[in-house]
Order: structure tokens, then C-alpha cells, then sequence
């Protein structure tokens, strides 16, 4: 038997399937449903308002329908017109339209943090087609872009009316791309405890390095924002940092964080005497008063000297004055603001979340990442839960 095909015969049709065709049939099918369900609750609560179905006769009738009138409403899936119904004896109140607006408020954020957290824009309109039913377009992720960095901007630069007794400051490092290369970018942070005891960021900003002009610039931002002086700073040593605070909070006592004081001094110690200076420098501000400190810096450096570490004993003889700021204020609050601690661990948090960037490709996105991540924590739990009692501040024990 011949398996030779007819030349006459026909092939079958290649079905083509035009995307951007598909694309707004279905873009319109889902802005179609959405308007039919929020008229049909707009009609529910009307029901509700009246006590009564429409048409239906009861005792408990409140009101009656007077029609309705059309009102165009925006949503993500385009515009829908909604039928906003009329009552005769009532006003039309629904908190519907605030609830939808409420939702797609966070589905828009949830995107934005998406983006903001390193997801290519292709991601994000693949995930949102599968949460939808329909992508978004870059370009509306491009605005949504837009509109966080314009929220944050506000949040970043919003004036500055609290009183801060307690500032804490310090760096965190990141890396962005520049010109094709790598570059680091330091992004400047400062966490304050206001008068009622509870945390608060005054402000972060893009430092090109940890040097005396970008701290300058740093304190200049929290100034003109309307920042008081504090009365007590807490940070690291840095010649650029203490620059910027005889310059722009003079009257502040400065805290020279220990943790930081301990790691510099074992940064001299060798591996195998770590925990035993460690427990040395630790006892120093073990102390009860000021004076006792003094005493056992004087004993440690003795004891390291003895030790043959004559570089850790230099260190720790001509730095421990500088972590005993803390002496000066309420002892209840000795161990909160002896160190930058609270700041540190913001600070890895923000390394775990910005890990999975990578390098930005700007220190503006840097930036908006950190800031973004940072009012977050100071609209829950870090910053609605008192972290010291400030009374012993403001009204000592005689």
C-alpha cells in the first residue's frame, strides 16, 4: 500500500493565538466580574440599610430605593462603573469601596516590596498573573516603583518634632554597581529613644563612606529636620563621627559603644587568650560607679601587660574612658546604652534582607530597600513597646 501524501491535500490550520488579543479580553473579563460583584454588595448593603430586599414589604422597612446614580472608580484592573443606590429616608453610607481600596493598597505594596527586595520586574508579572489571573505591566510596576519612593522619601524627610535623650548612630554597608564595577555604599542610620521611652528612626541617608563629610552631611539632614541636641550619643569611634558631633551637637555627652571598644582591643589578642580578655574587659564595666571602673582598667592593663600584650593594653588604657559616657545618666539604663546594640540588630537585619539583592544598582535603590525595611520595624513591635522607663531620666531619686 502507497503512503505517499496527496499533494492536493489540504494541511490542517495552524492556530495562532494573538497575545496582546488575549491579553485585553481577558484583562477585560476580570474588570468586568470585579464590577459586577462590588455592585452586587453596594446592592447588599442598601438591602442591609433599609432592612428590607428591594420591592419586599415589612414593619421593619427603614427606607425605600430612589434609584441610584453611576460613579467611575479605579481599580488595578482598570475602570469600573459602580451603581451607587439612593435611599429616600437615608443617607448611603458603605465602607466597601474604603475596604476594596484598602486591599488593593496592600496587593500595590506587596508588589512594590517585591520589586524593592530585588524580584526582577518579569517575576513580579508572572507572579501576580498567577495570583489575578492577569499580569501587570511593567509599566505599572514602574509606577508602583515610583510611588513607594515617594512615600519613602516623605517618611525619610518628615520634620522632626520628638525629643531624642538617647541617640544611637551607626553604618551599615552594602554594595552597589558603578560604572561596571562594584563599589561599596554606606548607608548612615540613626535609631532614637524619645522622652516616653520608646524607639523611634529619625533618619537614614546615603553616606558615600563613613568619613567626616558624609556623617557632617548625615547630622545636617537630622538638624535642618528639626532634631534636637540629645544628651547622650551612642556610636563607634570614627574620627568622621566624633567631627561631626563636636560640630553639630557640641553639648551632647558622647558613649563610645564597649562592644565595639572590646572587639578593637581583641582585635590585638591572639586567638588562644580571646575568652580570658574578654572576661577582663568585661568586668570593667561590671563596675558600680565610674571610679571602680577606673580601678579596674588599671588592673586589666597591668595584667595584660604581664600577659606580654602590650598592644591591648595600650588599647584598653587609652579607650576606656571613652565607653564610661553611661556612668553619667539613670543606672536602670546602663546596659541599654552602654553599647549599639539596639542598632546592631537592626543592622542585621537589614544585611539578611538585603542579601538577596546582591548589588543595587544605585545606592538610591540601596537606600529605598533599607528605609523601607526600617519604617516597617518602627510601625510594629521594635517600636510600639516601651523600651526604658525614662522617669529615673527626668525626675531622679534624691
Amino acid at each position: 500500500m502507497s503512503t505517499t501524501k496527496d499533494p492536493q491535500q489540504k494541511k490542517a490550520p495552524v492556530i495562532q493565538i494573538n497575545q496582546e488579543v488575549l491579553h485585553n479580553n481577558l484583562s477585560g473579563y476580570v474588570r468586568k466580574n470585579l464590577e459586577n460583584i462590588l455592585n452586587e454588595l453596594l446592592d447588599a448593603e442598601a438591602d442591609r440599610l433599609c432592612h428590607a430586599k428591594r420591592y419586599e414589604r415589612n414593619a421593619e422597612r427603614a427606607s425605600t430605593r430612589a434609584g441610584s446614580y453611576k460613579r467611575n472608580f479605579e481599580t488595578t484592573s482598570g475602570k469600573v462603573t459602580l451603581n451607587i443606590p439612593k435611599l429616600r429616608n437615608l443617607p448611603f453610607e458603605t465602607a466597601i469601596i474604603e475596604r476594596y481600596r484598602r486591599r488593593e493598597s496592600s496587593i500595590e505594596e506587596a508588589m512594590m516590596e517585591m520589586y524593592l527586595a530585588g524580584v526582577s520586574v518579569r517575576r513580579v508579572e508572572d507572579i501576580t498573573e498567577a495570583l489575578w489571573g492577569a499580569g501587570v505591566s511593567a509599566g505599572t510596576i514602574s509606577n508602583l516603583n515610583k510611588k513607594i519612593y515617594g512615600s519613602i522619601e516623605e517618611w525619610r524627610n518628615r520634620p522632626l518634632e520628638a525629643e531624642y535623650p538617647y541617640i544611637y548612630m551607626d553604618g551599615i554597608w552594602l554594595k552597589r554597581s558603578w560604572g561596571g564595577t562594584v563599589e561599596n555604599v554606606s548607608i548612615l542610620v540613626a535609631v532614637g529613644v524619645n522622652k516616653e521611652g520608646y524607639r523611634e528612626v529619625p533618619g537614614a541617608a546615603e553616606g558615600s563612606r563613613e568619613d567626616a563629610e558624609s556623617w557632617k552631611h548625615f547630622c545636617r539632614y537630622l538638624k535642618e529636620r528639626g532634631l534636637r541636641s540629645a544628651k547622650l550619643i551612642i556610636s563607634d569611634k570614627s574620627l568622621g563621627i566624633l567631627e561631626a558631633l563636636g560640630d553639630f551637637f557640641p553639648e551632647a555627652h558622647w558613649q563610645r559603644c564597649a562592644v565595639h571598644f572590646y572587639r578593637n582591643v581583641l582585635s590585638a589578642v591572639p586567638a588562644s587568650r580571646f575568652r580570658k580578655v574578654a572576661a577582663m574587659l568585661k568586668a570593667i564595666h561590671a563596675q558600680e560607679d565610674r571610679e571602680a571602673a577606673r580601678v579596674k582598667v588599671r588592673m586589666v592593663t597591668e595584667k595584660l601587660k604581664q600577659l606580654k600584650l602590650e598592644k591591648a593594653a595600650a588599647l584598653v588604657e587609652g579607650g576606656a574612658e571613652e565607653t564610661f559616657s553611661y556612668y553619667d545618666f539613670p543606672p536602670t539604663h546602663w546596659r541599654s546604652i552602654r553599647t549599639n546594640n539596639p542598632l546592631e540588630r537592626i543592622n542585621r537585619e537589614l544585611r539578611r534582607r538585603t542579601r538577596v539583592v546582591g548589588n543595587f544598582p544605585d545606592g538610591q535603590s540601596a537606600l529605598m530597600l533599607v528605609c523601607a525595611r526600617l519604617r516597617y520595624i518602627a510601625g510594629h513591635k521594635w517600636g510600639t513597646e516601651r523600651y526604658l522607663n525614662m522617669r529615673p531620666l527626668y525626675q531622679p531619686a534624691f
